[in-house]
């Protein structure tokens, strides 16, 4: 029986090893996997800055583009009052449909 203990031992021994080795490997991958290459940061961050800055220009030539439509404040008006609705928001409605009142309620109702 002595002879199974020690088989069953060095068996157990093995598969602690085994799960100490795993449990190791797994450390040290998280380790290696945090330490990035400071270049492609620096790289990520310059794509999300240049990104940025296009969607800001790009907003910006939206809001010019909204600021030049010509709108009828009685149409404002007549939207904010029926629809119960902040001015702004029937301004900015009414000037991305063009101006066009009956398209800028429909868009408001939906």
């Amino acid at each position: 029986m002595e002879g199974v203990d020690k088989g069953l031992d060095m068996t157990l021994d093995s598969k602690d090893q085994q799960q100490q080795s795993k449990a190791l490997d797994k450390l040290t991958d998280r380790v290696e996997d945090r330490q990035l290459d400071s270049s492609r940061v620096q790289s990520a961050m310059a794509a999300l800055a240049s990104s940025r800055e296009a969607d800001l220009n790009a907003m910006r030539l939206r809001e010019k583009e909204l600021a030049a439509v010509s709108i009828n404040l009685t149409d404002v008006d007549i939207i904010t009052n029926e629809l119960e609705l902040d001015k702004k928001v029937a301004e900015r409605t009414l000037r991305e449909y063009k101006g066009d009142a009956v398209a800028a309620i429909r868009h408001l109702l939906h």
